[in-house]
């Protein structure tokens, strides 16, 4: 066997180290180029890429694609009335806000004052009309309401005079075909009743579904009428 001097067995040595210390930097700078965890999360497909595409043109699902899907509009109330002192217009803003319905006050040409409506005086206004029907004729600033045809309920308010209804009414009931609707008087009085009012107006209309209707005093409460408005409506 061949013996190996101290200084083969040196440079023997000395190859070995040099050989491991070449493989050790390989290793080291192939490492180094791996990215880090947080290093990965910033990349980011490229622009134009098929992934980067996806969130733009996306199909959206059933639910997010599905229009809401509506009915046309329920027939909608009207509350036409008029009021010589106010407590008919208070009643009709309540029916108005219990129904959620439209508010259509008739309004004569020459309105009246308190001497017209003094009823005790017979030189006034309303006790010349009473006594001359042909005088009852009240020219209204607007006797048609837009969108009639729209309403399918239509309740109509009115004070009492001499047991029926104040004839600003008649003139509005005249101009217009309540063909197809509900009609639903409703009256104000101190303490006369609805009596023949409703009745009369239906035939002066001559067409429409005609309820009975419902007086209410002077200064009637939101409740009261809302009450009424809850209670089956029944026809005459």
């Amino acid at each position: 066997m061949k013996k190996i001097t101290l200084k083969r067995y040196m440079s023997c040595l000395l190859a070995v180290s040099a050989l491991f210390a070449l493989t050790a930097c390989g290793s080291s700078s192939a490492a180094s180029q791996t990215s880090s965890p947080s290093q990965s999360q910033e990349t980011t497909a490229p622009e134009g890429s098929e992934t980067a595409g996806t969130a733009d043109t996306a199909t959206p699902s059933p639910e997010e694609s599905a229009q809401p899907v509506t009915d046309g509009p329920d027939g909608g109330t009207l509350v036409v009335y008029y009021s010589a002192t106010g407590n008919t217009e208070s009643v009709a803003n309540a029916i108005a806000a219990a129904t959620g319905g439209d508010l259509f006050e008739l309004e004569p040409v020459e309105p009246y004052n308190d001497a017209d409506l003094n009823w005790t005086d017979d030189n006034s206004r309303v006790s010349v009309e009473h006594d001359n029907p042909d005088e009852r004729a009240v020219e209204l600033t607007a006797s048609t309401v837009d969108n009639w045809d729209s309403y399918d309920t239509v309740y109509i308010g009115y004070p009492i005079w001499w047991g029926i209804a104040a004839w600003p009414v008649d003139t509005f009931v005249k101009a217009n075909d309540f063909t197809g609707k509900t009609v639903i008087p409703f009256c104000t009085a101190a303490s006369s009743g609805l009596g023949e009012s409703g009745e009369l107006l239906e035939e002066l209309a001559g067409s429409g579904e005609w309820l009975e209707g419902q007086r209410f005093r002077s200064g009637a409460s939101e409740a009261d009428v809302t009450d009424w408005i809850n209670e089956p409506k029944i026809n005459q």
